[in-house]
């Protein structure tokens, strides 16, 4: 028995005629409950809905998000309407497919749960990268997420890989739909009632950046001072907090809300050990993006920007724990151990982008970085870590030594200081040394500098 409003063992037919068999219940939220299911292709999962909730509306939203036929790894995009064929559960679900077990809940890392032992200060900022460009694929298509938060968002502690659940409520932009969104999450307009107002792929931008500063400062952008006085945090305070006076814990030019020494630790620490490039952006967007949603930071600028910082990211040389470093800037202190960084040289990277080059970014040669494909495009859609096309290797008989190794199929083309000028075969190694010129080919070409 499977404990729920399905019983285990039931059979549902979805709209093209195939039988699925009801199996184990995974989990219930707000809106129904969520079953494995065996079908003739394998396990699969359902999401029926509650009887209250399976009206016209949600099946037309459904039908819609369906009728995309979005095939994309890192959605669990709804396949197709699911009914009991005999009549005796009123309502209806929908067909996906079922979450892999690598991956877990981002509150997990509140939790310190031991599932997310792995992530590293890496994994979280790639977390970050792949949020980002998922929901600018969502966006790309026309659709409005409408309720980013917390618990839709799945990552792998290893590899930053995330998928987003929860997609039934996506509505293309303009269109309604019954869910406006989590208040902790949801723009201010939203959470005041704003005539007019209406949850769309703008105030997605709002979700998001507050998603990724739970993500990188583990608080709420809004929970500060002002949130810490509240004894009762109930819809009222949260309205005013979230709503009617929202204040960004760091807003330069209102301090009202700053975090409470003593009492929110974290957030003060992290927030000093982020980049600046960061730091501004949400700035931006928690200020002027507050008052003027076309303020708010775009996904490609949020892209840019953390990808720049991945590529930045340099290991203490003392107590070897992960940095933050501002791309093109000075070596901060170790958030860990205080010690002065010692910056790695900098891969600086070139890509053709027509008739011109323009320079795309600096990759620290950390002894753990890799130059990967998405490096070589001067526009990527997708940041795939799994195409690398150049690692940083120790020499196996002289100890501190690095060189960068080429892992592709094709043969670089290498220039040094001298002038003399050599082929880098696949598998081969070139020293690091500083003005020492690369070609991958394709009109992308790189210079290590100190």
């Amino acid at each position: 028995m499977s404990n729920g409003m399905l019983a285990g063992g039931k059979t549902l037919v979805t709209e093209e005629g195939e039988r699925v068999t009801v199996g184990e219940l995974f989990g219930s939220g707000g809106q129904g409950e969520v079953y494995r299911v065996s079908t003739a292709r394998g396990d699969r999962a359902v999401k029926w809905y509650y009887p209250q909730l399976a009206d016209a509306r949600q099946r037309h939203i459904l039908e819609g998000l369906i009728e995309k036929g979005w095939d994309d790894d890192r959605f669990l995009w709804p396949r197709s309407i699911v009914m009991d064929p005999d009549g005796k559960e009123p309502g209806f679900g929908y067909l996906m497919d079922v979450r892999p077990a690598r991956f877990q809940d981002l509150p997990a890392l509140f939790r310190r749960d031991p599932s997310v032992r792995d992530a590293t200060m890496r994994t979280l900022v790639t977390v970050a990268l792949h949020t980002v460009e998922a929901y600018r694929a969502l966006h790309s298509k026309g659709i409005a997420y409408r309720d980013i938060n917390w618990g839709n968002i799945f990552f792998d502690p290893r590899t930053g890989d995330v998928l987003v659940c929860d997609n039934d409520n996506a509505v293309v932009e303009g269109g309604t739909a019954g869910v406006a969104g989590t208040m902790d999450f949801m723009a201010p307009e939203l959470v005041r009632g704003d005539r007019g107002a209406q949850p769309g792929t703008q105030t997605d931008l709002h979700s998001l950046a507050v998603l990724l500063f739970l993500l990188l400062m583990n608080e709420h952008p809004f929970n500060g001072a002002l949130a810490l006085r509240i004894h009762c945090m109930g819809e009222a305070a949260k309205r005013k907090l979230y709503g009617t006076d929202p204040v960004f814990v760091y807003d330069p030019a209102d301090t009202r809300n700053r975090p409470v020494v003593g009492e929110q630790p974290t957030v003060i620490a992290t927030w000093a050990a982020l980049p600046p490039i960061l730091r501004d952006l949400f700035v931006q967007t928690f200020t002027d993006g507050l008052r003027a949603p076309a303020k708010r930071v775009r996904e490609t600028q949020w892209r840019d920007a953390l990808s720049q910082v991945l590529d930045a990211i340099t290991q203490c040389r003392r107590c070897g724990r992960q940095n933050l470093t501002q791309p093109d800037g000075a070596p901060p202190d170790c958030w860990k151990c205080s010690a002065p960084l010692q910056l790695p040289p900098r891969l600086e990277l070139v890509t053709a982008t027509g008739t011109t080059l323009r320079t795309r970014r600096g990759i620290r040669l950390d002894p753990s970085a890799r130059v990967y494909a998405h490096h070589l495009d001067g526009d990527p859609d997708r940041h795939d870590f799994r195409a690398v096309v150049g690692e940083v290797t120790e020499h196996p008989k002289q100890r501190g030594r690095y060189g960068l190794t080429n892992r592709t199929q094709a043969v670089w083309t290498v220039r040094k200081e001298d002038g003399s000028v050599r082929d880098v075969e696949p598998g081969r190694t070139i020293a690091l040394q500083p003005g020492l010129l690369l070609e991958f080919g394709g009109g992308v070409e790189a210079e290590v500098k100190e």
